[in-house]
């Protein structure tokens, strides 16, 4: 057997080398080894034969020929900063690696697109399209460093979907390297087009287990005024919550409504000194990027006030506004200061549910004698309860393990979902089952089997 997949590995190598610069291909088990996971806990992972990282478009395209012809997995990767391990190794797949396809093709303010690669940086993109006064609205917590083909692949949100949605409503085009290696080009530049089924929609998404994104229209928004942002500290969590739909009741737009629990305040004021007031059960930071940002903040505080707000503070400027949001971008780090792992879960529930899906959350927390955070993108009902633990506790990682799948199954009973933004992946493959049904599995599988009958394409993630 060794010697079968000795030859293999040298077969693999070599009809790579047919159509890939030596520098493409990384072969050196050690340093292979670094790019078998993501950012997720607890997830599975093989040892990958190879790592490659292609430039172009045919060389992506030469890569799928040849795993093909010999039925070897691929794994596509982006900058690995993935919560769910979908972008974990199997073992002896190409991973194919994609950060060093990072060009802007193009940015159009006529048409207010951009065209770009897989490989190129969220936050990169943003500040590009700013200079030519448009803006890229998705803004992942990871966006310094997370990449529009990784944003694509797990349809991932952030702090502003309150207001202007996820990824998947910026996504226009693609254009797709099938496991075949055909190239696919879906979707449009136009404003308005609805010729065909949305085969772009269908690989927002998939994790990589369609096609391998290799370009994509992004459509952008003109540039809006820097927002100005309101902090409100509350008794409880489900006063803040209360405070949540009563704002979104009334009918007011904020380009950001986040939720930080006690745990997660004093988490974030540990680690960066923020000075975060912790003596709140809640803290909320409601924010808006319109030309009358204190009328709007104004109507906010009233409605704060009302939910049983004890203190209600409206940044004086954009640099306070500023500091306020990095509080909130800080929380998973600070969390996962707080002990050696963390599992971070990602359950959206409708906003109506949210009060208890919190409450709900804390009395597991309870249950299990755990530390679990919780930070949310309130505004849309997507909570990020992180459970705390020491993995080398044996009792302590088994709790945190059902804490996991406990705060799961909570949000699936109040009509939610068991990702908002992070994926599938390898983490959540039972649930995704659960949340679908035995009719919606079998047809996302029949999906899976038209693009890939091989099964190549991320095996062993989504299903």
């Amino acid at each position: 057997m060794d010697d079968v997949l000795s030859d293999l590995s040298a077969r693999l190598r070599a009809s790579l080398l047919e159509g890939l610069p030596a520098e493409a291909l990384l072969t050196d088990p050690q340093v292979t080894a670094s790019y078998a996971t993501d950012m997720a806990s607890f997830c599975a992972a093989g040892t990958p034969a190879v790592v490659v990282l292609p430039r172009t478009v045919e060389q992506v395209q030469h890569v799928m020929r040849t795993a093909t012809a010999l039925r070897i997995p691929v794994v596509p990767q982006g900058a690995r900063t993935g919560l769910s391990g979908g972008a974990n190794a199997s073992d002896g797949c190409i991973v194919l690696s994609l950060v060093k396809m990072d060009r802007i093709l193009e940015i159009s303010t006529v048409d207010r697109i951009a065209v770009v690669e897989p490989g190129v940086v969220n936050a990169v993109l943003s500040r590009a399209v700013a200079a030519r006064g448009l803006s890229y609205p998705p803004d992942p917590s990871s966006w310094e460093q997370c990449t529009i083909g990784g944003n694509i692949g797990t349809a991932s949100g952030g702090l502003c979907c309150v207001k202007y949605g996820v990824t998947a409503e910026y996504v226009l085009g693609l254009d797709v390297v099938l496991a075949d290696g055909r190239l696919l080009r879906t979707g449009r530049r136009t404003a308005k087009g609805v010729a065909g089924y949305d085969l772009t929609r269908l690989f927002v998404g998939s994790e990589g287990s369609l096609g391998i994104v290799v370009q994509a229209v992004l459509a952008l928004k003109p540039a809006p005024p820097r927002q100005l942002v309101l902090a409100a500290e509350f008794p409880s969590v489900a006063a803040a919550c209360e405070a949540v739909c009563a704002v979104m009741e009334a009918g007011l737009t904020p380009s950001l409504l986040e939720l930080m629990d006690r745990t997660t305040v004093h988490a974030v004021n540990a680690l960066a000194r923020m000075g975060l007031p912790e003596a709140t059960e809640a803290l909320l930071l409601a924010a808006f990027d319109t030309p009358h940002a204190p009328e709007d903040l104004a109507a906010v505080a009233e409605l704060c006030t009302a939910a049983g707000a004890t203190a209600v503070v409206p940044a004086e400027d954009e640099a306070e506004s500023e500091l306020l949001l990095q509080a909130r971008r800080t929380a998973f780090p600070a969390l996962e200061a707080l002990r050696p792992a963390t599992m971070i879960d990602d359950v959206c529930v409708p906003r109506s549910r949210l009060g208890e899906m919190l409450d709900g959350t804390a009395a597991i927390a309870r249950a299990q004698n755990l530390l679990i955070g919780v930070c949310a993108h309130a505004g849309d009902g997507n909570t990020h309860p992180i459970v705390c633990f020491d993995p080398a506790d044996e009792d302590e990682t088994r709790r945190a393990r059902e804490s996991f799948g406990e705060i799961m199954a909570l949000g699936l009973s109040l009509g939610g979902t068991i990702t908002g933004e992070h994926g599938v992946g390898v983490l959540k493959k039972e649930w995704l089952a659960r949340e679908l049904g035995p009719v919606g599995l079998e047809m996302q599988r029949a999906v899976k089997q038209a693009f890939d009958p091989l099964e190549i394409l991320n095996p062993g993630k989504l299903f």
